[in-house]
């Protein structure tokens, strides 16, 4: 059984995807871009800057679906650039308190809208 989890405070689906899943007491969030929900516009600045967004995106799926990001197990991390990984790493490593969750982290050749940075995780669900 899966169930969708949907947020105005996040960017919507602009495809046959959920913004996330629940199913059997884990969500499944899918990747999110620096997209600022209130306008459909990329964040204006560096990868730092559409770090944060990504964040705050993940942040309100998560509370939607009953997480957080304390809650949250897995995370994969897709950059335009690996130059790009400390910057991206220092606001990365503010958003988890310890232990910081298993992660992975790829380039791709090319990521949606052109983004520098997209991330998606997996958390537990804290409540109902």
């Amino acid at each position: 059984m899966r169930t969708a989890v949907t947020t105005d405070h996040a960017p919507k689906a602009i495809g046959p995807y959920s913004q996330a899943v629940i199913t059997d007491g884990w969500v499944f969030c899918s990747g999110q871009i620096p997209l600022d929900p209130t306008t459909g516009q990329f964040v204006e600045g560096n990868v730092s800057a559409q770090t944060r967004q990504v964040f705050a995106n993940l942040r309100h799926v998560l509370e939607a679906a009953g997480s957080g990001l304390d809650a949250v197990v897995k995370t994969t991390v897709f950059l335009a650039d690996m130059d790009d990984f400390a910057a991206m790493n220092d606001i990365y490593a503010t958003m988890f308190s310890s232990p910081a969750p298993a992660r992975s982290t790829i380039q791709a050749g090319r990521l949606p809208r052109d983004a520098r940075v997209e991330i998606e995780v997996i958390a537990r669900v804290q409540r109902a």
